[in-house]
């Protein structure tokens, strides 16, 4: 034994970490522990003292603060492009909004731009469709006006029901005209104009026979009223393009859908 308590001095003595120089390694400072002990406590007691005096539902929302503080600090990838993809295009329809209030840098071609959003307006066109109807003697020019008319009226009720569900507003805050009140054509995506534009343009394609230069025109017409609604500051650009979309499905819809002239000449009696 005596041996054996002699090498373990020995290897006390040789070992670096038992000098003096070495000793705040291994044990750390009283002060440190005393000063991190109380502090413990001081933090334990608030921390109890501000538990008993909190309500049961605030404790809930504190408990669930961290879960929601890490789902805003660790998005999805699919969350970041669509954000970002809504600050582009939020800021492009700010840029190409240029007629946006008579202040705006083509302030003056406001008016001519309000003219050529009047063109693709339900109310001139419904009741521009009913003259013609009228005044029509044909079968088959009442057969396309009917079909007409009621492609007109179903691109009114499913863009009003569409800018219900989503009330998004436009990137200006300019207030809807009467005619837009009329059509309930009050909120921007998806854009009533763009919708109908290409709605008619497709119609009019289809079943009239119009030379080339004409039908570039009509195409063209149809981009322009949707570039007016920007320039006006009433929709985004994603407001206008997907106009243009829905407009190409009510046309698919009309067709799916089509009266035949029996159809027709049967409501027409009716009316």
């Amino acid at each position: 034994m005596p041996a054996s308590q002699a090498r373990s001095r020995a290897r006390d003595r040789n070992n670096v970490l038992n000098r003096a120089e070495f000793l705040s390694l291994n044990q750390p400072l009283k002060g440190n522990q005393e000063s991190r002990s109380s502090s413990r406590k001081q933090s334990g007691q608030a921390g109890a003292a501000g538990a008993q005096n909190s309500s049961p539902k605030e404790r809930r929302q504190s408990q669930q603060l961290p879960e929601e503080d890490c789902m805003q600090l660790n998005p999805s990838f699919k969350g970041i492009a669509f954000n970002s993809l809504l600050a582009i295009d939020i800021c492009m329809s700010k840029r190409l909004g240029v007629c946006a209030n008579r202040a705006s840098s083509w302030g003056g071609a406001r008016s001519m731009i309000n003219l050529l959003g009047i063109t693709g307006h339900g109310i001139p066109w419904i009741a521009g469709t009913l003259i013609c109807l009228v005044k029509s003697s044909t079968l088959a020019g009442q057969e396309v006006l009917m079909n007409l008319l009621l492609a007109l009226l179903l691109d009114i009720m499913i863009v009003a029901g569409l800018q219900k569900l989503a009330k998004r507003k436009g990137p200006y805050d300019i207030n809807p005209g009467l005619l837009d009140y009329l059509t309930m054509d009050t909120y921007a995506f998806p854009a009533g104009h763009a919708s109908r534009v290409a709605m008619l343009s497709k119609f009019f394609l289809n079943h009239l026979v119009l030379a080339i230069p004409l039908r570039i025109l009509l195409v063209l017409w149809a981009l322009c009223v949707g570039l007016s609604r920007v320039m006006i500051g009433r929709h985004h650009i994603t407001d206008v393009l997907s106009g243009f979309v829905f407009g190409y499905l009510q046309f698919r819809l009309v067709e799916l859908i089509w009266m035949s002239s029996n159809t027709c000449q049967m409501l027409i009696s009716i009316w």
